[in-house]
């Protein structure tokens, strides 16, 4: 008797469980919505939490399965999320029902992750006065004054290709590139000289490698954080804090400790941080901890280097796998060179018309993040539907998904520069091209970006060629342990200085 009591007992608790990893599952469903069916426990994402497979291919997959539906429903675990096809749908979210969309969904863990707390990740009522007094940093007139910053470090980087070239080995692309943003971010937001490219035990590059290198261990973290928020609550008061705590907050706090005392300004990243902890009356409701600054500067630094070396590998392994391309690129660069005297201007970069359309086709075909994330402020009902989510619902916009869409970008796996002529631009929806987002919560530092990006391929390219070799991965395989798109082995190329003779 006591056995079969037992048995019972066991029973209720298995059902019980059952019962609450799919009593949501109906959610979608009870919409009108179409979806794929979710399993207990991983819901749609078994692949991608287990990491067999990367989230921007998986999520391009259901994009493709449901190809004439405007929105799909999935599951992350029991959590339902909506994925968002629709382009005038999408400028609903990102613009015009902004306020209705302005939070990320994004989990900010005080306790175990402090740097949690930055600018990308924080929910609204800290996001907006903190948005409006970092924004300055990043103006066209800032970029302007920072540009020769950036000029010395892309001098550096010719340096030391010239360097590796000698060797007649192939290079890593990304390792080079990330030495190279490693630098300008160095410069540019600390006033510090990181020495990536000069040092090979650089710490900076180091803590860079720590931040996004695909470990167990980082996955660990990543995937408690997103699918399983309340382990992730419950482990915080016994797991240990990233060894990037300690780093960040250290040097962010010695760097304003260092100015402070001698008075120095430079007008730059640390100085608006300075700004902000001596003034924090300008930010309300803000407690301006020593960590809450160092977040702000790590996601400059984390978003700043990766995401614009990850561009400029991306575009060198595509212009190495097309040599006319190549080409014809160098002949832009030459004869800008010779029009200002080898001096490349902030100005005169904006003016490289075919440079632009290969940097934006890079981040048509390579995004950096596989889709934008926003969660509902309150109930909302999408304009000429009849769907209403409620409040605190997330919304997936699929942008990996979208920039390879055959019917939007013919044959997507073809690199070609000339999808971004004025005229074809023209003929497509804007919210079918969003590398940098859109909207007042798009990428604050996109111009940054854009300009150490172009910078740096003018500087490789103007004197070397760019070939595969026999370590190049072909085709391009997504990384699947990785959340910011990686190649799963690295991009590797020749790099041979051209005989100007």
């Amino acid at each position: 008797m006591e056995f079969f009591e037992i048995l019972c007992g066991i029973l209720v608790i298995l059902l019980a469980i059952y019962y609450y990893l799919t009593s949501t599952f109906d959610f979608w469903k009870l919409r009108g919505i179409r979806g794929p069916q979710p399993i207990p426990i991983f819901g749609n994402f078994k692949d991608v939490m287990l990491a067999k497979k990367y989230l921007g291919d998986y999520v391009t997959k259901i994009y493709n399965d449901y190809k004439d539906e405007p929105m799909i429903g999935i599951f992350t675990t029991r959590i339902p999320v909506l994925i968002i096809k629709d382009p005038n749908l999408i400028k609903d979210i990102l613009i015009k029902d902004f306020t209705k969309f302005v939070d990320r969904g994004s989990i900010v863990h005080e306790k175990l992750d402090p740097l949690s707390q930055n600018l990308f990740s924080l929910e609204p009522k800290r996001w907006r006065p903190l948005r409006t007094r970092l924004s300055p940093t990043f103006t066209s007139g800032k970029l302007k004054e920072m540009f020769s910053l950036i000029s010395q470090c892309a001098d550096r980087l010719e340096l030391y290709i010239e360097k590796l070239s000698c060797k007649n080995e192939p290079i890593e692309c990304r390792e080079l590139a990330a030495k190279y943003t490693t630098d300008v971010i160095g410069t540019c937001a600390f006033g510090l000289e990181m020495n990536a490219l000069k040092d090979e035990d650089s710490e900076f590059r180091r803590m860079g490698k720590l931040i996004f290198a695909p470990s167990w261990k980082i996955i660990l973290r990543s995937r408690l954080k997103n699918f399983l928020p309340w382990l992730n609550d419950i482990l915080s008061y016994i797991l240990p804090q990233s060894e990037a705590v300690p780093f960040f907050t250290s040097i962010v706090k010695e760097t304003m400790d260092y100015r402070d005392t001698n008075n120095i300004v430079r007008h730059d990243f640390i100085d608006i941080l300075r700004e902000l902890k001596k003034h924090p009356e300008k930010v309300d409701n803000i407690e301006l901890t020593d960590t809450f600054l160092a977040a702000q500067a790590f996601v400059f630094f984390g978003a700043g280097f990766e995401t614009s070396s990850t561009a400029i590998s991306n575009a060198l392994y595509e212009l190495a796998l097309n040599q006319k391309i190549q080409d014809k690129l160098r002949e832009e660069i030459d004869e800008e060179s010779i029009k200002h005297n080898g001096n490349f201007t902030y100005e005169n970069i904006k003016k490289m018309n075919y440079l632009d359309k290969i940097f934006k086709e890079t981040l048509r075909k390579y995004p950096s993040v596989p889709q934008l994330s926003r969660k509902t402020m309150s109930s909302y009902t999408f304009n000429d539907t009849k769907v209403n989510i409620p409040k605190d619902q997330l919304v997936w916009i699929p942008i990996y998904a979208i920039q390879r869409d055959p019917d939007i970008y013919p044959n997507p796996d073809v690199f070609d520069p000339e999808r971004f002529t004025d005229e074809i631009v023209q003929t497509r929806h804007p919210m079918h091209y969003l590398p940098f987002g859109d909207g007042p919560r798009n990428c604050i530092g996109a111009r940054f970006a854009v300009h150490q990006t172009k910078l740096g391929l003018i500087k490789i390219l103007q004197n070397y060629k760019i070939e595969t070799c026999e370590k190049t991965q072909i085709p391009y395989i997504n990384h699947p342990k990785t959340f910011l798109l990686t190649p799963s082995r690295g991009i590797y190329l020749k790099i041979n200085k051209i005989n100007r003779c």
